[in-house]
């Protein structure tokens, strides 16, 4: 892993940097200025609340030498000011500080003279503007200034106002001056001051952007849901706690697993509905997705249970009550994203509570599941049961309009998302000859997820004593799988459709989808070996990630965004689901392929998407989708399910036993996680390769409730019989009387 290659520190959007703190974002060019170029601003829930905030001295703009985000929310950068009659050589330097406090942005300017007796002195000037952008439109390079704005100087206050004139949407910020030794003035768009500093002293100014929105605009309903709570750096410090360390004398692992719990710290929005709840990426989806988040919370549950928790409770809030067609609500429907963006609370699209989605359901419930596994926290759980009802009412009541068993969307909404799967781009439904399918469309994943939601909804309602839904759920999960493998399957080639198309044929494309179903655990035993062998061939797996689309497809694309792209997120759901069938050879190919891809990355930080390029001699990187979020909170949570995929951890609170069944390739010769929350209890567990190159572990009771830690393999894993069976429990006995 990284031998014999180059170092890389690719990036996405290597223009510009982000510091950002719940619904926040600081997006400044690589020397932490604001220009005004591209979608350069600070933005607040995706308003662009400044377009302009930088510093000239002597008609200048600096250029800092040294720029970089430090904590969670804060930028800072050094800049040498050039020598002149008024500035001693070498000697005078600007120190930029910026720092996100809740929604308002701190700005320091520190001009200091370090000179030994001479005197500095240069003219400032601020330069302070905004067009109150909304980021969507700012994002596609459409029409500017169409919130027009305009500036009132208090002189006397020290203070700006500005202010939007439009006339649906009439929002501000306010720029007040918290500290400075002198009086501004303001001049075409700046303030500006003379500053004299003295040898061995310093100069400071501190200044403040407040925005002030008016909710006269838009939905109800979304802006008391989207209510926050004060103190987000509490959370994150608490999340820190809760996580995990690891482990390992791979450093590449080792790094990535830090990179992506910190970014999992820090995407929390801070909704009162669940404080926790993780934003989905940054810059372009600072914003509640329902799906986004609550995968984000059913891959990382193994290191932080409490985002399962607020993220769960937050869509339980957001869920649908109303037939809405422009916001393709229903009864029972789980949002798909919240936004209060100008041009949502304008009315221009419905996105400040849109609902086209058709995996958040299952999303939710799966989620639920997972919480009740991993915590046992009945209370919680039996809280939430009336949005599981409601979830299972809309599968049966919208989701599936004809009535053939299998849901299939087609929106309702005139500004609405047209495809409501997994891939979620207008063209990312194709046939084998590259035609755009139209909805209504039912999609394998789709399918594939219903069966897992129904399976871990039964789980739910067993263990609230409901046992005849229980019972129910997983009559009508069995009648799926069935049904699903006779209208999917693809006999001549071995391998799943992608989805049903309007006309009822199967659209044949070769596609990732059917990773998804190995995750869901919808694929029979007999053919998860078939399934994972044709994921990893040359035309799916990349040697980065397996492929949303067959290379060998003609309407491949390897930098589009499902046509051909490698999305993290859905390869640490495979890692899952060729561990759940006992795939380790495909498995440890895969963990290998994510965990190099984030060697390619500063700071081991996987973005939203990597380029479909393969891996070989002309291509030691595959590229990056140009417009990629990163930090993406899916790309984060997939590092921990990869690692959850090689340990082969599997949690069963209510019973206080945690299965496990690690698997560890020759590059990764030994991995140990400390502190796995399971229920009340706390556990390290540790594994490692023997010379014989299979792998032995052990746990060591930590603190709380006891755990009792059991080797197996899943029940449908290849090629685990009886006598591997009898083996692990006979093993884990041994281990749990050492622990």
């Amino acid at each position: 892993m990284n031998q014999g290659r180059p170092v890389f520190e690719l990036r996405a959007r290597p223009d510009n940097r982000f510091t950002f703190l719940g619904y926040a974002l600081l997006v400044t060019d690589v020397l932490g200025r604001v220009r005004g170029e591209g979608i350069e601003g600070f933005y607040v829930e995706n308003t662009r609340v400044l377009s302009r905030l930088f510093v000239e001295l002597d008609g200048v703009r600096i250029a800092p030498f040294a720029a970089s985000g430090t904590n969670p929310g804060e930028f800072l950068s050094y800049t040498l000011v050039s020598a002149s009659d008024s500035v001693p050589e070498d000697s005078v330097y600007v120190e930029t500080r910026s720092r996100l406090v809740d929604d308002m942005l701190s700005t320091t300017v520190v001009v200091s003279n370090w000179s030994l007796d001479a005197k500095a002195a240069v003219d400032l000037r601020v330069v302070i503007g905004t067009d109150f952008g909304d980021i969507e439109d700012i994002e596609a390079d459409r029409t500017k200034d169409r919130f027009e704005a305009s500036a009132t100087w208090d002189e006397g206050g020290q203070a700006i106002e500005l202010r939007s004139g439009h006339p649906q949407l009439h929002h501000g910020v306010d720029v007040e001056i918290e500290s400075c030794p002198v009086a501004l003035g303001w001049a075409d768009g700046a303030l500006e001051a003379r500053v004299e500093v003295a040898a061995r002293e310093s100069w400071t100014l501190r200044l403040t952007a407040t925005p002030r929105f008016d909710r006269s605009s838009g939905d109800r309903r979304a802006q008391d849901l989207m209510a926050r709570v004060a103190g987000l750096r509490d959370v994150h410090d608490a999340l820190r706690v809760e996580a995990p360390a690891v482990r390992t004398t791979n450093a590449t692992v080792a790094r990535a697993w830090q990179a992506a719990i910190e970014d999992l710290v820090t995407l929390p929005l801070g909704l009162q509905t669940g404080p926790a709840t993780p934003t989905a990426g940054v810059p372009i989806f600072q914003q509640l997705f329902g799906r986004d988040s609550l995968t984000i919370a059913g891959q990382a549950a193994m290191v932080m249970p409490t985002v399962v928790r607020d993220t769960l409770l937050t869509n339980a809030a957001w869920l649908g009550r109303d037939v809405d067609d422009w916001r393709d609500e229903e009864p029972g429907k789980v949002v798909h994203q919240a936004r209060l963006g100008p041009l949502s609370l304008v009315g221009e699209n419905p996105f400040d509570r849109y609902y086209g989605d058709y995996t958040a359901p299952a999303d939710f419930l799966m989620a639920l599941g997972l919480y009740a596994l991993w915590t046992n926290d009945i209370a919680t759980v039996r809280s939430l049961l009336p949005s599981a009802r409601a979830v299972l009412d809309w599968f049966t009541d919208f989701g599936d309009p004809d009535g053939d068993g299998f849901l299939e969307y087609e929106t309702r909404s005139s500004m609405g998302v047209k495809q409501q799967g997994w891939r979620d781009s207008f063209d990312a439904i194709v046939e084998p000859d590259g035609t755009v399918v139209e909805p209504p469309i039912a999609t394998s994943d789709v399918q594939g997820y219903r069966y897992s939601g129904l399976r871990l909804a039964a789980l739910v309602f067993a263990l609230c004593g409901e046992r005849r839904r229980a019972v129910e759920l997983v009559r009508e999960a069995r009648a799926l799988r069935t049904r699903f493998h006779d209208a999917f399957w693809m006999e001549d080639e071995q391998f799943y459709a992608m989805a049903i198309g309007p006309d009822g044929r199967l659209v044949r494309s070769i596609s990732s989808n059917s990773g998804h179903l190995l995750a869901a655990g919808i694929v029979a035993p007999e053919l998860g070996p078939v399934v994972a062998r044709r994921l990893m061939q040359p035309d799916l797996f990349s040697g980065w990630g397996i492929r949303t689309l067959s290379a060998d497809h003609p309407y491949y694309n390897p930098f589009s965004y499902h046509r051909g792209s490698v999305w993290p997120v859905e390869n640490g759901t495979f890692a899952l689901g060729l561990a759940r069938y006992g795939c380790v050879a495909e498995l440890h190919r895969l963990a290998e392929a994510i965990f190099t891809s984030t060697d390619l990355f500063a700071g081991n930080r996987l973005p939203e998407l990597l380029g479909g390029i393969a891996a070989d001699d002309d291509h030691c990187h595959p590229g990056v989708f140009p417009t990629s979020n990163q930090p993406q909170g899916w790309s984060s949570s997939s590092v921990v399910l990869t690692v959850q995929a090689l340990l082969g951890v599997r949690p069963m609170a209510p019973l206080g036993v945690m299965f496990v069944d690690p698997q560890l390739p020759e590059w990764l010769p030994d991995l140990r996680l400390d502190g796995i929350r399971l229920g009340d209890g706390v556990v390290d567990l540790e594994a490692w390769r023997t010379r014989r190159g299979t792998t032995t572990w052990r746990a060591r009771h930590r603190s709380g409730a006891r755990v009792r830690v059991l080797q197996q393999p899943t029940p449908v894993a290849s090629g685990a019989r009886v006598g591997r069976r009898l083996a692990g429990l006979a093993v884990s006995v041994v281990r749990n009387r050492r622990a």
